[in-house]
C-alpha cells in the first residue's frame, strides 16, 4: 500500500500562484516574477506588489518547495534567483487537482456606485460607467496582445487560454456597462413615478414592506421556478 502523502501546508493561494510560475523549471527572480505575474494571472486574478513576491518567495523556500541563489553579473549587485523543487512541484500539482475551489468573490466597485444610485446624480453615474469602459478597453487591448504573445511558446498554452478567457469577459464587461447606461434611465423613470405616488418625496419602504419582500423571496428559494 502506497505511502499516504504529507498533508499540504495552509498556504494562502498568493502562494500557490508564486510557486505555480516557477513549475515552468525557469530560474528566475522575484523581478522576473513580478512582471510575469502583471502579465498572465493580473488579467483574472492577482496583481501582486513587489514585497508580497518575495514574502512569498521566502515562505516557499522555508517550506523546501523552491531554492535560491544569489547570482552576480559582471560584479554588479547579485540577483536571487529561485527555483522549484520536486517536493514544489509535487505540493503545487497536487494543490491545483485537490484542494477546495473557492468560489469567486464579484467586488464591483463601479456597481456599488450604480447599486447607491439613488444617493447620486444619473449623469455622474453614467460618467462612471464611461470611465469604466475605458478602462476596461484598456485592458481588454493588453490581454489580447499579452495572449498573443503567449501563443509564441507551446509550454505557455494554458496561460494562453485563461488570458483568452480574461479577453472575452472585458469584452462582456463593456457590453454590461453599456447596458447599464441605457438602465439608469430607465431607473430614474420608476423612482420618479414612485415620488410622485408618494408627494414629491423618496419612497422608502417601511418595515412591513420589506417584510413582504423577504417572505417573497423565501419561498422562490423553497420552490424556484421551472426553467
Amino acid at each position: 500500500m502506497p505511502p499516504t502523502p504529507p498533508e499540504l501546508p495552509a498556504l494562502p493561494p498568493t502562494s500557490w500562484a508564486v510557486l505555480g510560475m516557477l513549475a515552468f523549471n525557469e530560474e528566475v527572480s522575484g523581478y522576473d516574477i513580478k512582471k510575469w505575474a502583471d502579465w498572465t494571472v493580473g488579467h483574472f486574478y492577482w496583481s501582486p506588489s513587489h514585497s508580497q513576491i518575495y514574502s512569498e518567495l521566502k515562505r516557499i523556500e522555508s517550506l523546501g518547495f523552491a531554492t535560491s541563489q544569489v547570482q552576480h553579473d559582471n560584479g554588479l549587485r547579485g540577483r536571487r534567483m529561485y527555483r522549484i523543487t520536486q517536493a514544489g512541484r509535487d505540493a503545487v500539482s497536487r494543490w491545483s487537482r485537490e484542494a477546495p475551489v473557492d468560489p469567486p468573490m464579484l467586488k464591483h466597485s463601479v456597481l456599488l456606485r450604480v447599486w447607491l444610485g439613488h444617493m447620486n446624480d444619473p449623469d455622474r453615474l453614467k460618467e462612471i460607467l464611461r470611465d469604466h469602459i475605458a478602462y476596461v478597453d484598456t485592458m481588454r487591448q493588453q490581454v489580447a496582445v499579452d495572449a498573443r504573445g503567449a501563443s509564441l511558446e507551446p509550454a505557455w498554452a494554458y496561460p494562453r487560454i485563461a488570458m483568452n478567457w480574461a479577453q472575452r469577459y472585458y469584452e462582456a464587461e463593456r457590453e454590461m456597462a453599456l447596458q447599464l447606461i441605457a438602465d439608469i434611465d430607465e431607473a430614474e423613470g420608476e423612482l420618479a413615478a414612485a415620488r410622485r405616488q408618494a408627494g414629491g418625496a423618496f419612497p422608502m419602504p417601511d418595515a412591513q414592506r420589506r417584510r413582504e419582500v423577504e417572505q417573497w423571496v423565501q419561498a422562490q428559494e423553497a420552490d424556484p421556478p421551472q426553467a
